[in-house]
């Protein structure tokens, strides 16, 4: 067949996939080569274009050519659930035939994979995490390595860990390009690429296979009207939105750094009379499912959501993205903003930046490579085992949290020093070199992303150029449209009502804390015997927590109050008025003991608090605050035992923050009798809880000394 012939098939399928009649769709020249690159001449190649050019076009359009002349099932390795549902959507109308495999649905796997061996399937989506799971690493990929007619790798930056969003499941593709037979094709695509990544994630699809072709194109997006609006606190930003929203264009997504941030937004909006829904990682999948088809819909306004919406979700008539703080790389902003205007002449993109969102960034900034020392002894554990690990187990003997810890073993397996087996994690054994150096430009470079985006906040240039030159795009000029280069179109003037009504919202105080419930994994091996339940008698009960924070409201409060900088004082009266209006709310809800509820729970009958080395002014005067304005006496202070000042540890993982806890607090003779004249529960306050642990240790050591049960009212949660 012809290179004519070839094209007009692929026009073919094009028309069939976005529904037009036959002749009535065409592949744009760009989009032709990387097909013909991939069907005719079996190459390797990275596709880099904006979003809504067209890269699924290109797999979906190939796949067809491909299985047409007996190629085996295309293999697409996407990173989100809503790419993949939106995909086999858009493969169903060209008649493709396209399944998943993913968490959200195991009940379908054994089918799907009986559908694959018996070539029902053309496109199989699976996510990057699949491929280290062991059953689909040893039943699965094996067969697909052999079988697969094309390899797609969308979202590709996230080979990189140069790239906004690396995932180190992705650099197990390494092996299964190595591994695909010669002459297979591998298409990767992505919208945020700068010269870095695209020369790092070109490099790794040559494995195997030859150089890599690029197709690299301009990153301009006619259609966005890009503005930054500067307000003053997060209650002008939400009032701000309250004024604003419904004279955005369409329907939109407002983005937010944090899920209290999206939640304390959801909430005000539906308040102020607005259709909008939630979408966080906290989100269950039915909801988000739901939400989506809102959205697609136009059933609600606007989406208030974290990053969990990103990658893949695809809307063309998207009218506005709304930013509620900026991200911490021009390269994510983009790709999150590129959701909007990709069917429509004109969409609005608005940035809000707040004062907060440097603490944000610092916040969830955890996530470095770990330092070496922390990397060999990982290793020692695994080696020294003899056996699998799991993760729980690991924790025990490595001072990592979970989700940092379960990163380092990913990398660790792609660079071939563990790997992942039935049971958990073990050492291969092979020697592994810690790239000091490498660990370091990373962090370099992600700190030069944050300078970035303050400057795209406070640059008078083209707001689209800068963000275009961010991405390295050759062709970026001013666009024209930008508040910079056509002048604010946006008033940034709000209404005394919105504003008033914002404050009161982002000053209710209260977040419930739930308690643990269960001793970490592995705790008798570091030597303390705690293991499984904690028994009923002995738990702490659910408490309350003044604000989180990483939230927009309190969380402002709170976090200058308790950075680990700030000096000590007495409590500020503002923030003691209102953990005594979360003591009154408390005591007014359903079972709370001024509700009046059958099964109320008791009024608490004295104040304890827990000891500080480094707040003992302001926690000690929010206890004596709390006892006074309640008419509760105070019981008293634990005592601290000194060892190793382990206590203040905030960031270790569960076993170890428990052992670090476990003898540090002690419960003098003089609480011991103020507990037994007291008769009743308790309230335990301290200024902070980020692992849970603390209350656990002190509610347990109150409960064993006698007290009632032992009722938690902290400051700050860091959840």
């Amino acid at each position: 067949m012809d290179n004519v012939e070839l094209r007009a098939e692929a026009d073919a399928v094009l028309a069939e996939l976005v529904g037009a009649p036959a002749g009535g769709a065409r592949l744009r020249e760009d989009q032709w080569q990387a097909v013909a690159a991939l069907v005719r001449e079996h190459r390797r190649a990275l596709v880099v274009q904006r979003t809504g050019w067209g890269k699924s076009a290109v797999y979906f359009v190939a796949t067809a050519l491909l299985r047409r002349r007996g190629a085996g099932p295309t293999v697409i390795v996407s990173p989100l659930l809503a790419l993949m549902r939106n995909q086999v959507e858009a493969a169903e109308r060209a008649g493709i035939r396209a399944r998943t495999i993913n968490s959200a649905n195991p009940e379908e796997w054994d089918t799907v994979h009986g559908e694959i061996e018996r070539g029902e399937t053309d496109v199989l989506l699976i996510s990057p995490e699949r491929l280290n799971s062991v059953d689909f690493r040893e039943q699965v990929l094996p067969g697909l390595a052999a079988t697969t007619g094309l390899l797609v790798v969308d979202e590709a930056h996230c080979i990189s860990d140069w790239g906004h969003d690396f995932r180190p499941d992705y650099r197990r593709l390494r092996t299964m390009l190595a591994e695909l037979r010669p002459g297979v094709p591998v298409l990767a695509t992505t919208a945020t690429a700068n010269a870095r990544v695209t020369a790092d994630v070109a490099e790794q699809l040559g494995t195997g296979g030859g150089e890599a072709l690029v197709l690299r194109g301009s990153l301009e997006r006619e259609s966005l009207r890009l503005g930054v609006v500067e307000l003053p606190d997060a209650a002008h930003r939400l009032a701000w939105l309250a004024e604003h929203l419904e004279a955005l264009p369409g329907s939109g997504i407002i983005y937010a750094l944090t899920v209290a941030a999206a939640e304390e937004a959801t909430a005000f909006l539906r308040q102020r009379g607005f259709t909008v829904a939630s979408y966080t990682g906290r989100t269950e999948n039915a909801d988000r499912l739901q939400a989506e088809a809102d959205l697609l819909e136009n059933r609600v306004k606007a989406l208030v959501a974290t990053s969990a919406l990103g990658m893949g979700f695809d809307k063309p008539d998207l009218g506005f993205v709304v930013h509620l703080g900026s991200p911490s790389s021009p390269i994510a902003y983009y790709q999150q903003v590129g959701r909007a205007g990709r069917g429509v002449a004109h969409a609005d993109v608005l940035l809000l930046p707040g004062k907060e969102d440097e603490a944000i960034w610092r916040y969830f900034a955890d996530t470095a490579f770990p330092a070496e020392e922390q990397v060999r002894r990982t290793l020692s554990a695994l080696a020294e085992a003899g056996r699998p690990l799991s993760v729980p187990a690991l924790e025990a003997m490595v001072d990592l949290r979970r989700s940092r810890l379960e990163t380092m073993l990913k990398v660790l397996d792609v660079d071939g020093a563990v790997t992942r087996v039935k049971g958990g994690w073990a050492s291969t054994g092979a020697d592994w070199v810690y790239d000091a150096e490498r660990y370091a430009r990373v962090a370099r470079q992600r700190a030069a992303e944050q300078q970035a985006m303050r400057d795209y906040v406070a640059t008078r240039a083209c707001r689209m150029e800068f963000l275009r030159r961010q991405l390295d795009d050759e062709g970026a000029a001013p666009c024209g449209r930008c508040d910079n280069c056509a002048g604010p179109w946006i008033d940034a003037s709000v209404s005394a009502d919105a504003l008033t009504g914002a404050v009161k919202e982002l000053d209710r105080p209260g977040v419930e804390i739930e308690p643990r419930r269960m001793w970490p994994t592995g705790m008798p091996a570091l030597g303390v015997d705690l293991k499984g339940r904690i028994p009923a008698g002995e738990q702490c009960s659910p408490g309350r927590a003044l604000g989180r924070l990483s939230d927009i409201g309190w969380g402002n409060r709170l976090r200058p109050l308790l950075a680990d900088d700030a000096p000590d004082g007495p409590v500020p009266d503002d923030v003691l008025r209102a953990a005594v209006a979360v003591l009154a709310d408390w005591a007014r809800s359903p079972g709370g003991w001024a509700s009046n509820a059958p099964d109320a729970a008791a009024r608490p009958a004295g104040v304890v608090a827990v000891p500080s080395l480094t707040r003992p002014q302001l926690v000690g005067s929010l206890a004596q605050g709390i006892a006074t304005v309640g008419r509760l006496p105070f019981l008293g202070t634990l005592s601290y035992t000194g060892l190793d000042g382990a206590h203040v540890a905030r960031r270790s993982n569960s076993a170890q923050r428990l052992k670090a806890l476990s003898g540090a607090f002690a419960v003098s003779g003089e609480l011991a009798e103020a507990l037994a004249r007291a008769q009743g529960p308790v309230l335990l306050v301290d200024d902070s809880t980020d692992s849970g642990w603390t209350l656990a240790v002190a509610a347990r050591l109150l409960r064993r000394a006698g007290s009632g049960p032992v009722l938690p009212l902290v400051l700050a949660s860091a959840g």
